[in-house]
Parts: C-alpha cells; sequence; structure tokens
C-alpha cells in the first residue's frame, strides 16, 4: 500500500469521529444568541428613529403651512 493509500484509508472515520465533535460542540451558542440580541435591538433602533424623522418632517410640514 501506498503513502497515500494508507492516509486517505482511515479517512472516512476521522471526518465522521470531526463531525460528531462539531455537532456536540456548543461552545459558539452563546455569542450566535448575542448577536440576534444585538441585532434585534438595531433593528429596534431604526425603526424608533425613522418613526422619530416621519413624526419631525409632519411637524415642520405643519408649521410651514401655518405659516403660508
Amino acid at each position: 500500500m501506498t503513502n497515500a493509500a494508507r492516509s486517505f484509508a482511515g479517512l472516512p472515520d476521522r471526518l465522521t469521529a470531526c463531525a460528531r465533535r462539531f455537532a456536540a460542540d456548543v461552545s459558539g451558542a452563546t455569542a450566535i444568541e448575542y448577536g440576534l440580541i444585538v441585532a434585534l435591538i438595531f433593528v429596534a433602533i431604526v425603526g424608533a428613529i425613522n418613526n422619530y424623522t416621519n413624526a419631525t418632517s409632519d411637524m415642520y410640514s405643519d408649521i410651514s403651512d401655518s405659516l403660508n
């Protein structure tokens, strides 16, 4: 058996073991949860700013119409 053949002989077993370790690893779950929380806070802030700018624009339009 050549060296190349020997190195690929145990590949399926090593890939399966690696996949099992990856599936069992939960160390990144907390980071993903924090990322989702930050994303939701960002969406809420963008929505609030959008609402504020629309209300401010409407207020200044009403003031301008009243002065004319």
